[in-house]
């Protein structure tokens, strides 16, 4: 099973990809992952892509499909793939789809998890982190309160709310990632490849997602 995920920040890509992970055998790539990972293990590519890294550039396209290239060729990828955040543009769509001729791989399909801009922000507004930096747990207010307002369950630090998780940086993503994907919907709607699941919670959308895989 190959598949692209879409989703807004919030969206719960990150939840539904685990269970996809699972339910299918197949490994989740992200390219913040492979990034790291490329430059960890000091491949040509990874080099490359780390010296625009040093020098606070953006990773060129053509160096992010070297890596993409490097990862799909790994074993523990031939039983298949989820691609999480990945493309975010349709250069990089179009340029995915000339690497996967190149391998001789077809995506099964590309799933966009359409959730309620509301669910979204208050999903992500409620969020808290713990400040201790060798903690880091999170907790949300609507869901996973901790058990005492502003204190970490697990070992007392306070917790705090991220500037990217403030709403109206919040809301500033979401359009940023609406005005980024749209195009992408349309992209893969005319490929005959998107299929849009509608909901709230990530069970109920991983069992669509599940459902419409017939598989």
């Amino acid at each position: 099973m190959r598949l692209i995920l879409l989703g807004a920040p919030g969206s719960g890509k990150g939840t539904i990809a685990k269970m996809l992970v699972e339910k299918y055998s197949i490994v989740q790539i992200s390219t913040g992952d492979i990034l790291r990972g490329a430059v960890a293990a000091g491949t040509p590519v990874g080099r490359e892509a780390e010296a625009y890294m040093k020098r606070g550039d953006l990773v060129p396209d053509s160096v992010i499909m070297g890596i993409m290239e490097e990862r799909l060729g790994e074993p523990d990828c031939a039983p298949g793939f989820i691609l999480d955040g990945f493309p975010r543009t349709i250069p990089q769509a179009e340029a995915l789809g000339g690497l996967l001729e190149k391998l001789s791989l077809k995506l099964d399909a590309v799933c966009n998890l359409d959730v309620p801009e509301e669910v979204i922000i208050k999903r992500l507004t409620g969020r808290r982190t713990c400040s201790n930096p060798s903690c880091q747990a999170i907790f949300n207010l609507d869901g996973k309160a901790p058990k005492k307002e502003g204190v970490c369950d697990s070992c007392g630090s306070p917790l705090v709310q991220r500037d990217d998780e403030k709403e109206d940086v919040v809301r500033s993503r979401l359009a940023t990632y609406a005005g980024k994907t749209a195009p992408l919907i349309g992209f893969y709607d005319r490929k005959g490849l998107l299929m849009t699941v509608s909901g709230r919670e990530s069970k109920p959308l991983f069992e669509e997602i599940v459902k419409k895989l017939g598989a």
